[in-house]
């Protein structure tokens, strides 16, 4: 059926992935305003996910994502126009990026709940 469960692994997967790229996104917007910041942002799930291992990511620095360990991801510079004081964040692109990890974190949790359902079904609960 699932074998495996590797629906499972992948749903998890992809929840920790967006809830990593949200917190990223959230300390850009919040340093809007501070000279020199440059937005960060993580590679693609589907570029950082090996379905044999689960999630392997990789991280440059030890403060990179302190509060998700289990998680150690690629955090890159995100681009965008620089601004007079060295600033490299665009709320409005930030914002739209939040709404991608917003969806992509609500499809794991639909995935989870799905399959949950699926797997309570046979074995004869509710």
């Amino acid at each position: 059926m699932l074998e495996k469960l590797q629906l499972m692994s992948m749903a998890q997967a992809l929840a920790g992935h967006s809830s990593a790229r949200l917190q990223l996104i959230a300390g850009n917007i919040a340093n809007a305003d501070t000279p020199g910041y440059r937005a960060r942002d993580l590679s693609e799930f589907a570029q950082e996910y090996d379905g044999s291992a689960g999630l392997i990511l990789s991280h440059r620095r030890a403060a990179h994502l302190q509060s998700a360990p289990q998680t150690e991801a690629e955090v890159f510079a995100a681009g965008g126009t620089i601004g007079p004081n060295g600033n490299g964040v665009s709320v409005d692109l930030e914002l739209a990026k939040g709404v991608q990890a917003r969806e992509a974190h609500n499809m794991a949790l639909s995935v989870y709940q799905a399959a949950s359902a699926i797997i309570r079904a046979s074995l004869g609960r509710r």
